[in-house]
């Protein structure tokens, strides 16, 4: 009957794709280096990048004042007697103050032998530097009659825009957090143990061995996976399964890491720690998922290691054919570092940002939260949508359409009332449902202990001595327990969903209940359907049932009756078949299947861990909302794509000139005309990024 949102247990094997200890798992000793998705973004992180720019602005403003612009003074700018003393003391502190995140993220983008944006944006500043400190030499202390032109100006300005744009891009993608991290804080960092002399002692979480006793106070986190020897308690599992309601616990009930427990002070015996946990195995599949997909290249930083490689090959090639033509060093150096210069175009670090800002803000109007940039650029390319029945096609508002007994023992309504007994401690959709007909009926519940939730198969407890399990069909057909087909069919053609009583292992009655697909999933699923894209449903539901819903909404491809690690084995499954996927879930065990999938789609309503894991968030719930991100993200990456011709595609021009290539006919790019296209590419992209619109219009 439960479908993965009430995970307590998951396939150990299907999980395990890399070792975690508890070191790993402690928020503590968890940097950002460990959780880092890019090299941008790590960068970016290695100091407070709001004081950052701020600071370098400061040291900006002098140097634009009283250093020309490629050689060429502007009317508001002006000197005095050992003003470019000063300017070579700003900018020295603003180029290793300002620029050291673009030199670190150069750094790590060579080590990696994949030279992007920062190592782009550190060639440009660190050429207009170097170069300028040589011709603050040549022009101060070598005796030469020719002045040779700085780039103090070039170099202020480009790391104020540059950290400016990473600024703008960060603010508009940093609200939401880490998935690990938010996962790592559900566990404590210490465990209080009994020793072999019964002598409570309180160790580190990262020594903590299988087989050890552990003791839980009342109102403490749960540290380890573990099987209660002594004591009963409620726990909160809401964090870890999606049940907000606290479970009984009693001895021999298995508990979960992570989990809060209630008013009562238990003992437990250690069953998982490290990789053999449950809260590590969610772990370790996020961590795996993620990492895979943030090796993807963004459309930005194909640009910038293209453009790199052309303007490290032309400033070379220009260097050397000036040097043989003229002989002279200093006109071929000049020639090669404009070259380099202007091939990192001021307007290119606004390029996306600026689209990035205006996009997350449009979609924070119509209920999306947009965490990662990336998915807006992977979208155009989404090949299937998985998702799930219950809450996301249907309202997840059942309501009891038949129920039964097959035993001569109980009636009708003593079935209901033992299914009643154990939902209690459920807020699953199915058991709400349950309890609504219990309540319209103004049954008595009896009390129900031990009760105990298993993932993708139901729930079970005490019930007055007897030993009572309310499952799916996928569980009697595993367990060769005999049900009637026939029935059975007939009730889950009609597209309901049905919970089947054991008492003490014999079937004893079921349950039918029915939901409501919402109004919008229909005109959903069919323009994803018009635009080439296949909607799957992936539920923990019986087949029958999903078969009915997809009917009714043209959906041909079904994965029912799904196990909690099933689901990420099936994104897996089309990935490897080069579909570009985008995955919907809402609760902890949806967690792996969101970072696995190209896109990471989370219901607003759901749980932490799961909104950190996926890349967008439905705050309305809202299946139309699915269309809404599609279409915002094609019109974010047409407008990338735009800016990116704006703000780096005028280097098809402006690179040869500034090379000299037409020198011969009399034309080169002036350094004056190479300022002005600079300034002009930087409006037009701005300008540009503000006509972005959520709606389908150009």
């Amino acid at each position: 009957m439960k479908d993965q949102k009430t995970v307590t247990k998951m396939n150990h094997e299907a999980m395990k794709h890399n070792q975690m200890s508890h070191e790993e798992m402690n928020h503590a000793s968890m940097n950002h280096e460990q959780m880092q998705h890019g090299t941008m973004d790590h960068s970016m992180h290695m100091g407070n990048l709001k004081q950052k720019f701020f600071f370098s602005v400061i040291l900006a403003i002098p140097i634009i004042l009283l250093s020309p612009v490629m050689g060429v003074n502007l009317p508001f700018q002006f000197t005095f007697r050992g003003s470019d003393w000063v300017v070579l003391l700003l900018a020295t502190l603003l180029y290793f103050y300002g620029g050291l995140p673009f030199l670190k993220g150069a750094k790590m983008e060579l080590q990696g032998k994949k030279p992007a944006m920062m190592t782009l944006i550190a060639l440009g500043i660190s050429v207009a530097y170097f170069y300028s400190i040589y011709a603050f030499i040549a022009n101060n202390f070598l005796k030469s009659s020719l002045h040779v032109m700085d780039f103090f100006w070039e170099l202020a300005t480009l790391i104020v825009i540059m950290l400016l744009g990473h600024w703008i891009e960060m603010n508009a993608v940093s609200n939401a957090g880490n998935a690990l991290q938010k996962m790592a804080e559900l566990l404590p960092g210490t465990a209080s143990r009994i020793n072999q002399e019964g002598q409570m002692e309180e160790i580190s979480l990262k020594k903590v061995l299988l087989g050890d006793q552990l003791l839980v106070k009342a109102g403490g986190k749960i540290p380890t996976d573990g099987v209660i020897i002594a004591g009963e308690t409620s726990v909160n599992e809401a964090m870890v399964t999606g049940e907000a309601k606290e479970v009984r616990k009693q001895v021999q009930d298995k508990v979960i890491g992570g989990s809060v427990n209630g008013a009562g002070t238990i003992t437990i015996k250690v069953t998982g720690t490290g990789e053999s946990g449950y809260l590590a195995q969610v772990m370790s599949l996020v961590n795996a998922a993620q990492q895979e997909k943030s090796s993807v290249e963004s459309l930005s930083d194909k640009v910038a290691s293209w453009l790199f490689y052309v303007a490290l090959f032309v400033g070379i090639g220009a260097f050397i054919v000036w040097l043989l033509v003229t002989k002279d060093v200093n006109t071929a150096l000049e020639r090669m570092v404009t070259v380099l210069i202007i091939a990192c175009p001021h307007a290119l670090g606004l390029a996306i940002p600026l689209v990035t800002a205006r996009s997350t803000s449009l979609g924070a109007q119509n209920g999306l939260l947009i965490k990662k940039r990336q998915a807006l650029e992977v979208a155009k390319q989404v090949d299937r949508v998985l998702m799930d029945k219950t809450g996301t096609l249907t309202e997840g508002n059942f309501s009891v359409r038949a129920y039964k007994s097959f035993s001569e023992k109980y009636t009708d309504e003593e079935i209901l009332t033992w299914m009643g007994a154990v939902e209690q401690s459920s807020n699953h959709p199915l058991a709400t449902g349950i309890l609504k007909q219990v309540a319209k009926l103004q049954l008595k519940l009896p009390k129900a202990t031990e009760v105990t939730n298993h993932g993708g198969i139901g729930i079970e407890g005490n019930v007055e001595g007897q030993k009572i399990k309310i499952v799916s069909v996928a569980y009697l057909d595993k367990n060769r327990i005999a049900y009637d087909q026939e029935s059975f069919s007939a009730l889950s053609a009609q597209g309901n969903s049905i919970s089947f009583l054991l008492i003490n292992e014999k079937n004893s009655g079921f349950v039918a209940q029915g939901d409501q697909i919402k109004p919008e999933a229909r005109g959903m699923i069919q323009q994803l359907k018009a635009e080439g894209i296949k909607p799957v449903i992936v539920t923990g539901d019986n087949k029958q049932a999903a078969e009915k819903v997809a009917a009714q909404l043209g959906i041909e491809e079904i994965h029912a009756e799904l196990l909690p690690a099933d689901k990420e084995k099936i994104v897996r499954s089309y990935q490897k078949k080069d579909q570009v996927v985008m995955m919907v879930g809402d609760g902890v065990n949806d967690a792996p299947s969101l970072a696995r999938a190209d896109i990471g789609v989370a219901i607003g309503a759901g749980t932490d861990v799961a909104v950190d894991s996926a890349d967008v968030i439905l705050v309305k719930s809202n299946p139309a909302d699915i269309l809404h991100f599609l279409t915002l993200a094609k019109n974010t990456s047409r407008k990338m794509i735009q800016n990116l011709w704006w703000g780096a595609g005028y280097n098809i021009i402006a690179i040869p000139l500034a090379a000299g290539a037409l020198s011969f006919a009399g034309i080169t790019l002036s350094p004056a005309v190479g300022a002005i296209l600079m300034s002009a590419s930087t409006v037009i992209v701005a300008l540009n990024a503000m006509t972005l619109r959520i709606n389908t219009e150009k």
